[in-house]
């Protein structure tokens, strides 16, 4: 399956990267590298994400990376990455 990364989530991505490499860059592409590479779990297995606890959608889940939440959402054809988030951060009340 497709795994399509929304701008909103790119814009996450960006953010941790800029963060992470005030201190280190190296670390920094490290940590982009495992989160994105989680796009081949997802594209193989759309359902192994557990249901978002803080929304009752259905095709809502996440993926865990430490110290971040992948908030992803299932759909026919595709699946489309919403958000990544810091586990400490709160999540929007809509996504």
């Amino acid at each position: 399956m497709r795994v399509h990364w929304t701008n909103n989530a790119v814009d996450h991505l960006i953010n941790i990267y800029e963060y992470i490499a005030l201190n280190s860059p190296t670390y920094a592409k490290q940590m982009v590298d495992r989160i994105t590479r989680r796009s081949v779990q997802m594209a193989e297995h759309p359902l192994s994400g557990r249901k978002v606890p803080e929304y009752s959608a259905e095709d809502v889940r996440e993926l865990i990376e430490k110290p971040y939440r992948i908030i992803y959402r299932t759909k026919v054809d595709q699946i489309d990455v919403l958000a990544v988030l810091h586990g400490a951060q709160l999540l929007p009340d809509k996504i």
